[in-house]
């Protein structure tokens, strides 16, 4: 295997000469007594690393890695030239209350009438409540936050009787919630809530501190470690705002999955089809929202982990730029490919979520010098034109590389339709070493995950930690540094290839997953799985916006012939959220119907 690899600088590569090499990943799919077997084995000191050995070489991490000489210096966090202001915009002071910011973003909001919705003057097609519909009921005097609280515990509790267990929230107190809603109740009665998210329930992901519950990450253990003393400070912005804050919405264990899947409490289903997954990590946040059950939830995405969901529960999810928001008080804080990112079932309302939260810690804004936050203005007259200026890249052959055409075909249709209607143009690129940029980041985000584990771990808590966490770690235990810094020295190749890209084009288009949500097998509920094929699948268009920072969106665009929501991810350039949400609207226009009812639907509002 010794054969040394030399790769040109970044510089001096022929993009011409890129050829697409499609993703084949060779692992076993294990569920039940032979998963159990396979990790213990693993385990086992010397076996354990012939085993972990063997999968790297079939997989060529090692001959991307170690036997690879990469002429680029490490970059260790994401790096952003200073990019050109985006047009049509309106720019958010970080240190403006919270509030204030999303007062500043509802302005900026197409006109709606929401009375003409609550009066029932719609076409009979589904279609989700928004914030703004909350707000006009609450104002109007039609329902309370306390009317809509009872009418979510209930829903609530029914939802968690059902069989098998499938909880949406880890963490859950009722009477917390009852109170939230009678201080809204209250405000809005004396007509001063605090913004337009007063009394909008929101969930918040078990990797995020929202106080009194506990954080576990969905583990059995880390709350015994890890005492929470105040909220998240996404969440103490979402707080100041009004949000009722519903309790801990279930995940994957740790982040370190991409279906949902958990055997601590049972996995969460998907509300379009509740014998498939709903994709993870921010599994709970997903379905909560996909069901109705909650206007908005906040996620983590270290690996696709709001965008995944969102997509296979058909729901928006946004991925800021890295270091955007602040990321102090979660269980992934100290990572460089993470953010915590909302999830909405609209583009209006994740835009109003995203201005509740942003603002980077005072060290971001020191390293990453981040421009100024924005979001995109829609009453100006340039808006409409902004989004036909747009150059949208598509890279073709990694576009089409989906488990089924339905989803290309899709994504590919959208693409039509936008430029017909708003002239938008596509242009075609090439973006190399996508094998290496995968390698890069599961070298990273372990690594990182594994240097937060490691005291706990070695103290004895690793063995009661799922079996898939298991096998994740001890692929991130085989890590060396030498690879690690290998892998940021990948970083720097791959930020050259895209800042180069963007120089063409505003945007980069591709589908969000490359499958749609995948069935549950009944032998994975007790003791998970492990399927790789299907991981790949699920990330194939996703690794680029975490590796290297870059602000990512997902926005529903139609379902698969089996009625299995698609959803289509747009990649924008540093700090440029602007941009990527104003065309996920657009894309939302041209998609808006027909939308299907999913099939654990809960209307909270009216109570239907």
């Amino acid at each position: 295997m010794g054969n040394k690899r030399v790769m040109i600088p970044a510089s001096e590569v022929d993009l011409t000469a890129v050829k697409y090499i499609p993703e084949d990943i060779q692992a076993p799919h294990l569920t039940g007594f032979w998963f159990k077997f396979f990790v213990n084995l693993i385990e086992v000191p010397g076996i354990g690393s012939l085993i972990v050995n063997r999968l790297k070489n079939d997989n060529k991490i090692d001959e991307k890695l170690k036997y690879t000489v990469i002429p680029e210096v490490p970059m260790f966090k994401p790096e952003f030239p200073p990019q050109e202001p985006e047009p049509a915009v309106a720019s958010i002071e970080e240190d403006a209350k919270p509030e204030d910011r999303v007062e500043l973003a509802l302005k900026c909001l197409p006109e709606y009438d929401p009375a003409r919705n609550w009066s029932g003057d719609t076409t009979a097609s589904f279609r989700y409540w928004k914030i703004r519909d909350y707000a006009y009921a609450y104002r109007s005097k039609f329902t309370t936050p306390s009317m809509v609280a009872e009418r979510f515990i209930s829903a609530f509790e029914e939802f968690n009787n059902k069989n098998p267990a499938a909880p949406l929230l880890i963490s859950f107190d009722p009477d917390e919630v009852r109170k939230q809603a009678a201080a809204s109740t209250q405000r809005f009665e004396q007509g001063n809530p605090l913004s337009i998210l007063d009394g909008i329930f929101m969930a918040i992901k078990d990797d995020i501190d929202c106080y009194a519950h506990p954080s576990k990450g969905a583990t059995a253990w880390m709350h015994e470690v890890r005492e929470v003393k105040k909220d998240a400070v996404s969440v103490s912005r979402l707080r100041s705002c009004g949000a009722i804050l519903v309790g801990k919405a279930n995940m994957h264990e740790l982040g370190l999955g991409t279906t949902g899947n958990n055997a601590n409490y049972g996995t969460t289903r998907n509300p379009h089809d509740p014998d498939r997954y709903t994709g993870g990590s921010s599994s709970g946040p997903a379905a909560i929202v996909a069901s109705g059950l909650c206007s908005a939830a906040l996620g983590t995405d270290g690996g696709g982990s709001v965008r995944i969901p969102s997509s296979l529960c058909g729901v928006v999810g946004l991925k800021s730029t890295y270091g955007r928001t602040d990321m102090t008080g979660s269980l992934c804080d100290d990572g460089t490919v993470a953010i915590i990112g909302p999830i909405a079932t609209t583009v209006e309302d994740t835009i109003l979520v995203y201005a509740a939260i942003l603002g980077s810690s005072p060290a971001d804004r020191i390293s990453l010098r981040p421009s100024l936050p924005c979001v995109p203005n829609f009453s100006l007259q340039e808006s409409l034109q902004s989004v036909e200026s747009l150059r949208l890249g598509k890279y073709t052959e990694w576009f089409n590389d989906v488990f089924s055409t339905d989803i290309s075909d899709m994504c590919g249709n959208v693409l039509s339709r936008l430029s017909e209607k708003h002239g938008c143009k596509t242009v075609e690129i090439v973006i190399p070493e996508l094998h290496e940029m995968r390698i890069a980041h599961i070298v990273s985000i372990g690594s990182e995950a594994l240097c937060g584990l490691n005291p706990d771990c070695y103290d004895g808590k690793g063995e009661r930690l799922t079996y898939d966490t298991r096998t994740n770690l001890a692929l991130f235990r085989s890590f060396t540094a030498a690879d690690y810094v290998a892998a940021q020295r990948l970083r720097r190749r791959l930020m050259y290839f895209h800042m180069k890209i963007f120089k063409r084009v505003d945007i980069i288009v591709t589908p969000t997953t490359g499958m749609t949500a995948p069935r549950i097998p009944p032998s994975a509920l007790k003791d998970g799985e492990t399927n790789l094929q299907v991981s790949g699948n699920l990330m194939r268009f996703i690794i680029t916006a975490n590796l290297l920072g870059l602000p990512a969106v997902t926005v529903p665009v139609g379902y698969d012939k089996q009625g299995l929501p698609i959803g289509m991810q747009l990649i924008g350039r540093p700090w440029c959220e602007a941009s990527i949400l104003r065309l996920a609207a657009a894309i939302e226009e041209t998609c808006a119907e027909p939308k299907k009812k999913p099939l654990q639907y809960y209307d909270i509002l009216k109570g239907n």
